[in-house]
């Protein structure tokens, strides 16, 4: 989702946190005739470019998530499948802290018209690839690409627009994001039945087009132009984006080959995974050391138990959102016997109930201030929906996965919309930049976690239970690590019953399990979200990155 932030100074230089910020009182305080007068055509060209932006994370949240069993089939990309997604996480999780510091230095226009040259460069890639490899190194560039997008979004809204109000702002953004998801799956649907999977990436360039156009022309803002460039380049932190970037890599390479290419206790997985989460540890070490002067992510954004708990349920969140988009599809393909576009209108219901709900908990966020309540409501309605998904069969009703729908997509927007706020609140407003890359961050990184786990639940109970089915190939096909990529209508309905009832219970029982598992990881934010403290929005702006004055003759 595209969701808002505040910007920050140029420099990353420690400020001390005051100790009241929990307690600090939301004073009221209005907005100055020069920030009204800013608000003239060109903050709206702005927001209307953001919005064209957000339209490609909403093609890559919907059109090839519904498409990707049908990729993966017909570029025959077999236990690899994993990786068309994971490696798109990794990139897009590993440059958002980098862009963070990118966006302070060479400012904001450079990097926003980067990161969208970029991703339409890796929907190229994707869209010609005639193999695997080259499709997974076209979704590694398109992720660099769309983290930064994500990234910029926020930051760019930030430097715009007081906290308190922002709410107001990314609802419209919002609402635009909200027309691409709902049509994102029915068009992929209606793309891999009638033309080429190939236009599931292809789409992306018109619109990238758009979205580059658009912020070339009216991304004014300002930023510091006093250093040089050498000495910028000098001011980034290598040391420390090159530990967290080789420990998510390790990580990555664990979850990606657990269960699909080693078992878990084989050193293959045992080894990356441990090394990786030692790089993390080293990472947090790295960046508290005091010669370290302009740290990726400054420790001093966790030094109140808010911003600890907002990027502990953020992580989660990430984690379990992913987890049940990716294989809410399957249970309409490969158990109601969905086609892809089917799939995708099925899907509709997840947008046009998500989107509004998260608008409106903007809203009412700029409304009052008030977040913890909607953390508490989002929470509870996720674990809800996910929990009534893992009871759900082939002759489920319309009805009631409609109601199971609404409420997993309602609860998980109302959270994930209103976390960073409630993150931005609790530091101070120089590290508004690297909050948000940081953030942006941890919400990725619970991406890489939420498919692989839930990919590696999916094929091992799928291998439990394929012993029950008749057929020695379909056995054999689903013990070796290609469940989900086996996971659609036509996969099914090529075999004559009784096989193709058996299959159609073992991707079920596989499914329960993998949404069953999926409720705890919610139920930990519902009761981390209880010890929040309320912390007020504030509404001044402060910030060195606005639009440029009309005298410079932008």
């Amino acid at each position: 989702m595209v969701r808002g932030f505040r910007v920050c100074l140029p420099s990353f230089k420690h400020q001390n946190l005051p100790e009241n910020t929990e307690d600090r009182v939301d004073v009221q305080i209005s907005r100055t005739p020069d920030e009204k007068s800013r608000r003239d055509y060109r903050f709206w060209a702005i927001i209307i470019a953001l919005c064209i932006v957000s339209l490609l994370s909403a093609a890559e949240n919907t059109v090839v998530v519904t498409s990707l069993p049908t990729i993966v089939k017909k570029l025959n990309v077999g236990q690899d499948y994993v990786w068309i997604s994971n490696v798109f996480f990794l990139t897009s999780a590993a440059v958002q802290p980098l862009c963070g510091q990118l966006s302070n230095l060479f400012g904001r226009r450079h990097l926003a018209l980067s990161i969208v040259a970029i991703y339409i460069l890796g929907s190229g890639i994707c869209g010609g690839a005639s193999n695997p490899a080259m499709l997974i190194a076209g979704r590694a560039v398109q992720g660099a690409g769309s983290g930064g997008i994500n990234m910029i979004i926020d930051v760019i809204i930030s430097d715009l627009v007081p906290l308190r109000q922002r709410g107001n702002f990314i609802a419209i953004i919002l609402a635009v994001y909200g027309i691409g998801t709902t049509l994102g799956p029915f068009i992929g649907g209606i793309i891999v039945e009638n033309t080429s999977w190939r236009w599931v990436f292809y789409i992306n360039l018109p619109i990238g087009a758009a979205a580059f156009i658009l912020l070339f022309l009216f991304l004014r803002v300002n930023w510091d132009r006093s250093a040089t460039a050498y000495d910028k380049i000098r001011r980034l932190d290598y040391i420390g984006n090159g530990i967290l970037i080789a420990s998510t890599v390790s990580i990555l390479i664990a979850l990606t080959w657990a269960d699909a290419v080693y078992p878990w206790g084989s050193w293959h997985i045992l080894v990356p995974l441990l090394v990786g989460v030692g790089g993390m540890m080293l990472f947090v070490a790295f960046e508290g050391l005091p010669f370290v002067a302009e740290p990726v992510m400054p420790l001093r954004l966790f030094n109140n138990r808010t911003a600890v708990i907002v990027f502990t349920a953020t992580f989660l969140n990430s984690l379990q959102n992913y987890w049940a988009f990716f294989f809410i599809p399957l249970y309409f393909q490969a158990v109601r016997l969905a086609s892809p576009a089917e799939s995708g209108v099925d899907l509709l219901v997840f947008s046009l109930v998500g989107v509004p709900g998260a608008a409106i908990a903007l809203l009412v966020l700029s409304k009052w201030g008030r977040y913890k309540i909607l953390h508490i409501v989002g929470s509870g309605l996720f674990a809800l929906g996910i929990g009534l998904f893992s009871i759900v069969d082939q002759n489920t009703s319309t009805a009631a996965w409609v109601w199971m729908n609404i409420a997993a997509a309602l609860g998980t927007s109302m959270l994930m919309n209103t976390l960073l706020p409630a993150f931005q609140a609790s530091v101070e407003e120089a590290d508004q930049a690297a909050a948000t890359a940081s953030w942006a961050f941890i919400r990725s990184f619970g991406n890489i976690w939420g498919v692989a786990i839930s990919a590696a639940i999916f094929n091992t109970f799928a291998a439990k239970y394929a012993p029950s089915i008749d057929d020695l190939r379909v056995r054999e096909l689903l013990t070796s690590g290609n469940a989900y990529s086996s996971a659609t209508k036509v996969f099914v309905e090529s075999f004559e019953e009784p096989v193709q009832q058996q299959i159609r219970m073992v991707f079920t029982l596989a499914l329960h399990k993998v949404f069953l598992i999926g409720v705890p990881f919610i139920g930990v934010i519902f009761v981390l979200t209880l010890f929040e403290k309320e912390v007020g929005l504030r509404t001044e702006l402060k910030t060195e990155f606005g639009l440029e004055e009309r005298e410079t003759g932008r």
